[in-house]
Order: C-alpha cells, then sequence, then structure tokens
C-alpha cells in the first residue's frame, strides 16, 4: 500500500520532443516523397511541411553562418536553382538522430562509410547531397523560424495543459473517426481508424502538388 501511495505522488515522466529542420535540396526534389517515408519509418513525425522556391538573396540569408567561404557563392546558386522541401521534424533527440539519417556532407564519402544513409543513396557531391539538417538546437530555433515564419518552438504540453490540448484538438476529430467506425464496422478496425485519422487530421499541411513558388520573409 506505501508503494502504490509512493507512486501515485511520483510525477508523470516527462518526455522531452526535439525539433529540428530538414530541408530536401533541389537534387533530390524528385525523390521527396521517397525520403519524406524513409524519415517517417525512422521515427519522425513531419510537424510543418512546405515546398519553396528561394531566391538567392533568401538563401543568403539562410546560410548567413557561411558567409565567406569558398563555397558559399555555390552553394546559394545551387540552393535557388530549383524547388525545395522544408520540413520540422520531431522526436526524441532529433538532431542527432537525423544527422545521424543523412549521413557524411560529403556524399562520395558517405557512400563509402555510410552507405545507408539518404546522402549516399540520394546525394552525388559535396554540394549536391540531397538533404539538410540543422546543426544543433539554437540553429534548429533559428532555421524554423525562417522556413515557417511564426513558428513557436516549445516543449511538448504536459498536466492540466496536454489535457487541455487533448480535448480542444484531438478528441473531437478521434470521436468523429471512432463514430465512423462504429457505422462502417471495418474487418480491420485499427488500421482502418489509423488510416481515417491521417486521412481526416485538421493539422495537415496543404501542400500543394507540384512546384509552389513562395517568398519566404
Amino acid at each position: 500500500l506505501e508503494y502504490l501511495v509512493a507512486m501515485e505522488d511520483m510525477p508523470a515522466p516527462r518526455i522531452y520532443v526535439e525539433r529540428t529542420l530538414a530541408l530536401i535540396k533541389p537534387d533530390a526534389a524528385d525523390r521527396a516523397d521517397e525520403i519524406e517515408n524513409i524519415m517517417l519509418k525512422s521515427g519522425f513525425a513531419i510537424l510543418q511541411k512546405r515546398k519553396v522556391h528561394l531566391s538567392p538573396e533568401q538563401c543568403s540569408d539562410f546560410y548567413a553562418e557561411q558567409y565567406g567561404k569558398l563555397f558559399f557563392p555555390s552553394l546559394t546558386a545551387f540552393m535557388s536553382s530549383g524547388p525545395i522541401t522544408a520540413m520540422v521534424l520531431a522526436r526524441d533527440q532529433a538532431i542527432a538522430h537525423l544527422k545521424q539519417l543523412m549521413g557524411p556532407a560529403n556524399s562520395t564519402k558517405a557512400k563509402e562509410t555510410h552507405p545507408e544513409s539518404l546522402r549516399a543513396i540520394y546525394g552525388t557531391s559535396d554540394l549536391r547531397n540531397a538533404v539538410h539538417g540543422s546543426e544543433s538546437f539554437s540553429a534548429a530555433e533559428r532555421e524554423i523560424q525562417f522556413m515557417f515564419p511564426g513558428s513557436i518552438i516549445e516543449p511538448i504540453p504536459l498536466g492540466n495543459a496536454a489535457k487541455d490540448y487533448l480535448s480542444r484538438f484531438v478528441n473531437p476529430t478521434l470521436l468523429s473517426g471512432l463514430t465512423e467506425l462504429c457505422k462502417r464496422k471495418p474487418a480491420d478496425p485499427f488500421t482502418w481508424l489509423a488510416d481515417w485519422l491521417i486521412e481526416n487530421n485538421p493539422n495537415t499541411p496543404k501542400v500543394q502538388d507540384g512546384v509552389m513558388t513562395e517568398e519566404v520573409k
């Protein structure tokens, strides 16, 4: 009994979900769906997504920390040469896990040392290496704000805040899905409900098929 009382008094475990920015670069634009699927299968959730075609000036601002390096002009020219897909990814230790999934920056080296990494599979050189991921937490904050102006980078809500979030944003959709499930009575209710929730997620980013040219301010 004393053990049960002690357990009740213990605070709920805190699970910190980290966010990071991922870019699918112009050289891998036609393989974006494949790369996204790999990220999802690796445990990432895609919180936000948009397709943009940046200007050279916008690329210069995004890569401001690289200013002055010899490859900077080539980098900004390449990144503004076609559409990119920007995504906010989330999971535990998202920054470290994405860096591991991407592999070394040089795709040639990645093919030798990390043959199953994204840059090994989809990249062709040091510059045309298919994907970008935030280097650190501070870089992730800055890059997410750049690609998704107005985004709030904050911890996942817990306690009463989490209950309020669930009641306002999750439960109404879940209730609709369960109601529809009872009406249809599918043979595999778990898979059916999962598919229904994905298709009817009110927070799914509205991404236009093809290229959506958009100015990032």
